[in-house]
């Protein structure tokens, strides 16, 4: 890393920038957001920065991939107020996220494995004969109502019209599309990636017409776990030369 050569053991925000390709206006605004410790001033203003400020934005860029751009700032937020305890407890968070999602994707997996074409809607206790009313199958999947209705204008699932109330309802191959649209969107999908997966599952009832989706969602769950181990490694860094620079 270049350092100006008149300020021994200093380094601008020019010289933290380079390193990362990032502008010396995002410097300033990682230390303003708490993320870098607060920058040492020269006797005309100018911040002055040190390895310790390195070694911190080069802890936040490696757990971003990993954990997020919210999560990484609350991670080094902690850290930089001396909480390291509570930096921890983030990142085991973050971790239980990501086995969450792991467990989701298995749920899709097997979900999808049990579709059949043309399967036919039933009724219970919650439903209209031969569907489900909106509320209901909200709160069966932890959704608000206004979200299905959102995909339903998304083309996700297709309720018909209950002829004597005018109330939507969902058909049991609409409760699946909601369902499987509801484990996608946990996956990282946009509604206007899942639309034509739901058509497709429609069209051909079974796990096929997924499976390029599913072996892109295993392959970014694991890109972020090995990425969470890498920013653990520069997070652990950051600590050790912290600790031992006090």
């Amino acid at each position: 890393m270049r350092q100006n050569p008149q300020t021994a053991g200093r380094l601008r925000p020019i010289d933290l920038a380079r390193r990362h390709g990032l502008s010396t206006q995002a410097v300033r605004n990682y230390e303003a957001a708490g993320i870098l410790p607060a920058a040492g001033r020269t006797a005309h203003g100018h911040r002055t920065y040190a390895p310790l400020h390195a070694h911190a934005l080069a802890a936040f860029l490696a757990l971003v991939p990993g954990h997020g751009h919210g999560t990484a700032t609350s991670i080094m937020r902690a850290v930089n107020r001396d909480d390291p305890e509570a930096a921890f407890r983030i990142v085991d968070e973050s971790h239980a996220q990501l086995l969450e999602d792991r467990r989701t994707l298995q749920a899709v997996e097997r979900a999808l494995r049990d579709l059949g074409p043309g399967v036919a809607p039933t009724s219970d206790d919650d439903s209209s004969p031969g569907g489900m009313f909106v509320g209901p199958l909200a709160g069966r999947l932890g959704i608000r109502p206004a979200t299905l209705r959102k995909w339903e204008r998304a083309g996700l699932v297709t309720p018909r019209r209950d002829p004597r109330t005018g109330y939507r309802v969902y058909a049991e191959t609409d409760v699946r599309d909601a369902g499987l649209a509801h484990q996608l969107r946990r996956g990282g999908y946009r509604l206007e990636q899942i639309a034509p997966l739901i058509a497709q599952v429609r069209a051909a009832g079974g796990l096929e017409p997924l499976a390029a989706a599913l072996r892109d969602w295993h392959a970014r769950l694991a890109a972020r776990g090995r990425a969470m181990l890498a920013g653990a490694a520069e997070l652990d860094a950051y600590l050790r030369y912290a600790h031992d620079s006090h």
